[in-house]
Protein backbone atom coordinates (compact mmCIF):
# COMPACT_ATOMS: atom_id res chain seq x y z
CA UNK A 1 0.00 0.00 0.00
CA UNK A 2 2.56 2.29 0.85
CA UNK A 3 4.51 2.25 -2.67
CA UNK A 4 0.75 2.83 -4.22
CA UNK A 5 0.39 6.12 -2.26
CA UNK A 6 4.31 6.81 -3.16
CA UNK A 7 3.51 6.31 -6.96
CA UNK A 8 0.26 7.83 -7.07
CA UNK A 9 1.31 10.63 -4.90
CA UNK A 10 3.90 11.48 -7.70
CA UNK A 11 1.00 10.80 -10.14
CA UNK A 12 -2.21 13.33 -8.52
CA UNK A 13 0.73 16.00 -6.47
CA UNK A 14 -0.39 15.43 -3.12
CA UNK A 15 0.82 13.49 0.10
CA UNK A 16 0.89 9.57 -0.17
CA UNK A 17 -0.88 10.12 3.07
CA UNK A 18 -3.61 11.92 1.21
CA UNK A 19 -4.19 8.98 -0.98
CA UNK A 20 -7.93 7.92 -0.64
CA UNK A 21 -7.33 4.19 -1.64
CA UNK A 22 -9.72 1.49 -0.58
CA UNK A 23 -8.21 -2.36 -0.14
CA UNK A 24 -9.08 -4.41 1.75
CA UNK A 25 -7.09 -7.89 1.99
CA UNK A 26 -8.51 -9.69 -0.91
CA UNK A 27 -9.95 -7.22 -2.75
CA UNK A 28 -8.59 -5.31 -6.04
CA UNK A 29 -7.38 -1.48 -4.58
CA UNK A 30 -9.78 1.13 -5.95
CA UNK A 31 -9.67 4.80 -5.89
CA UNK A 32 -12.66 7.29 -5.52
CA UNK A 33 -14.82 7.74 -8.71
CA UNK A 34 -12.86 10.72 -11.10
CA UNK A 35 -9.33 9.37 -9.85
CA UNK A 36 -8.92 7.07 -12.26
CA UNK A 37 -8.66 2.82 -12.26
CA UNK A 38 -5.51 1.11 -10.59
CA UNK A 39 -4.26 -2.89 -10.80
CA UNK A 40 -1.54 -4.22 -9.16
CA UNK A 41 0.48 -7.60 -9.68
CA UNK A 42 3.65 -9.35 -8.19
CA UNK A 43 6.04 -11.86 -8.54
CA UNK A 44 8.71 -13.19 -6.73
CA UNK A 45 11.12 -10.01 -7.33
CA UNK A 46 9.14 -7.29 -9.22
CA UNK A 47 5.41 -5.16 -8.44
CA UNK A 48 3.81 -3.13 -10.67
CA UNK A 49 1.33 -0.85 -10.21
CA UNK A 50 -0.87 0.22 -13.66
CA UNK A 51 -2.63 3.46 -13.14
CA UNK A 52 -4.91 5.08 -15.98
CA UNK A 53 -8.30 7.11 -16.38
CA UNK A 54 -9.88 4.27 -18.37
CA UNK A 55 -10.75 0.65 -16.15
CA UNK A 56 -7.40 -1.65 -16.94
CA UNK A 57 -5.65 -4.72 -15.68
CA UNK A 58 -2.57 -5.49 -15.04
CA UNK A 59 -0.20 -8.88 -14.59
CA UNK A 60 3.50 -9.20 -14.15
CA UNK A 61 5.29 -12.38 -14.57
CA UNK A 62 8.67 -13.86 -14.17
CA UNK A 63 10.01 -14.79 -18.38
CA UNK A 64 11.85 -17.59 -16.32
CA UNK A 65 9.36 -18.94 -14.03
CA UNK A 66 9.47 -22.08 -13.41
CA UNK A 67 6.03 -23.67 -13.55
CA UNK A 68 4.71 -27.05 -14.82
CA UNK A 69 3.47 -24.92 -17.86
CA UNK A 70 2.28 -28.61 -20.09
CA UNK A 71 -0.34 -29.64 -17.08
CA UNK A 72 -1.29 -25.83 -16.84
CA UNK A 73 -2.02 -25.43 -20.42
CA UNK A 74 -3.83 -29.41 -20.73
CA UNK A 75 -6.08 -28.35 -17.95
CA UNK A 76 -6.80 -24.68 -18.41
CA UNK A 77 -6.52 -23.36 -21.71
CA UNK A 78 -7.96 -24.38 -25.17
CA UNK A 79 -6.98 -26.99 -26.56
CA UNK A 80 -6.91 -24.94 -29.99
CA UNK A 81 -4.12 -22.63 -28.44
CA UNK A 82 -2.60 -25.63 -26.88
CA UNK A 83 -2.14 -27.40 -30.36
CA UNK A 84 -0.37 -23.62 -31.98
CA UNK A 85 2.03 -23.48 -29.61
CA UNK A 86 3.09 -26.52 -29.62
CA UNK A 87 3.12 -26.54 -25.24
CA UNK A 88 6.19 -23.36 -25.64
CA UNK A 89 6.81 -22.83 -22.08
CA UNK A 90 6.95 -18.50 -23.39
CA UNK A 91 4.18 -18.50 -25.16
CA UNK A 92 1.55 -20.49 -22.68
CA UNK A 93 3.00 -17.89 -19.78
CA UNK A 94 1.99 -14.91 -22.10
CA UNK A 95 -1.70 -16.49 -21.79
CA UNK A 96 -1.70 -17.04 -18.64
CA UNK A 97 -0.26 -13.13 -17.78
CA UNK A 98 -3.02 -12.23 -20.38
CA UNK A 99 -5.82 -13.70 -18.59
CA UNK A 100 -4.45 -12.35 -15.08
CA UNK A 101 -4.80 -9.54 -16.43
CA UNK A 102 -8.38 -9.71 -17.57
CA UNK A 103 -9.27 -11.28 -14.56
CA UNK A 104 -8.51 -7.91 -12.47
CA UNK A 105 -9.66 -5.45 -15.25
CA UNK A 106 -13.06 -7.72 -14.99
CA UNK A 107 -12.37 -7.70 -10.57
CA UNK A 108 -12.97 -11.51 -11.21
CA UNK A 109 -11.79 -14.69 -9.69
CA UNK A 110 -9.23 -16.68 -11.42
CA UNK A 111 -10.05 -19.81 -9.93
CA UNK A 112 -13.74 -18.91 -11.32
CA UNK A 113 -12.87 -17.11 -14.44
CA UNK A 114 -9.59 -19.06 -15.86
CA UNK A 115 -11.47 -21.36 -18.31
CA UNK A 116 -14.36 -18.51 -19.05
CA UNK A 117 -11.34 -16.28 -20.75
CA UNK A 118 -10.70 -17.15 -24.15
CA UNK A 119 -7.00 -15.70 -25.23
CA UNK A 120 -6.34 -14.62 -29.12
CA UNK A 121 -2.83 -14.16 -29.14
CA UNK A 122 -2.48 -13.07 -33.25
CA UNK A 123 -5.25 -10.48 -32.25
CA UNK A 124 -4.08 -9.33 -29.26
CA UNK A 125 -7.12 -9.22 -27.89
CA UNK A 126 -9.50 -11.84 -25.02
CA UNK A 127 -13.05 -12.32 -24.77
CA UNK A 128 -14.89 -14.04 -21.96
CA UNK A 129 -17.61 -16.36 -23.18
CA UNK A 130 -20.49 -15.88 -20.30
CA UNK A 131 -20.07 -12.33 -19.66
CA UNK A 132 -19.53 -11.76 -23.47
CA UNK A 133 -16.52 -9.12 -22.63
CA UNK A 134 -14.05 -8.51 -25.16
CA UNK A 135 -10.84 -6.42 -24.15
CA UNK A 136 -7.70 -5.91 -25.93
CA UNK A 137 -4.55 -6.58 -24.93
CA UNK A 138 -1.14 -5.75 -24.38
CA UNK A 139 2.30 -7.48 -23.69
CA UNK A 140 5.63 -6.05 -23.02
CA UNK A 141 8.63 -8.29 -22.59
CA UNK A 142 10.38 -5.98 -20.23
CA UNK A 143 14.19 -7.18 -18.77
CA UNK A 144 13.09 -10.45 -17.23
CA UNK A 145 9.30 -10.29 -16.79
CA UNK A 146 6.27 -10.56 -19.63
CA UNK A 147 4.27 -7.04 -18.12
CA UNK A 148 0.18 -7.80 -19.44
CA UNK A 149 -2.35 -5.03 -19.63
CA UNK A 150 -5.85 -5.68 -20.57
CA UNK A 151 -8.24 -2.84 -21.37
CA UNK A 152 -11.01 -2.30 -23.35
CA UNK A 153 -12.15 0.37 -26.20
CA UNK A 154 -9.47 3.09 -27.25
CA UNK A 155 -7.29 3.37 -24.33
CA UNK A 156 -3.70 1.84 -25.51
CA UNK A 157 -3.53 5.35 -27.77
CA UNK A 158 -3.84 6.90 -24.53
CA UNK A 159 -1.52 4.60 -22.15
CA UNK A 160 1.67 6.02 -21.70
CA UNK A 161 4.85 4.11 -22.89
CA UNK A 162 6.95 4.45 -19.63
CA UNK A 163 7.88 1.85 -17.46
CA UNK A 164 9.70 3.31 -14.13
CA UNK A 165 12.05 0.86 -12.44
CA UNK A 166 14.15 1.33 -9.77
CA UNK A 167 16.87 -1.20 -11.36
Amino acid sequence: RYYMRDALSTLFNISPLKIPITAHPGKPPMLPKGMGYISISHCKDAFIIGWHKEKIGIDIERSDRDFNYQKLAKKYFLEKNIKNYNLNKLLILKEWSAIEAAIKYDRGKLSKDIKQWKYNINQENLYHRSKKIKLNLIQIPYLDWTISIAYKNNVSNKLPKIICSNL
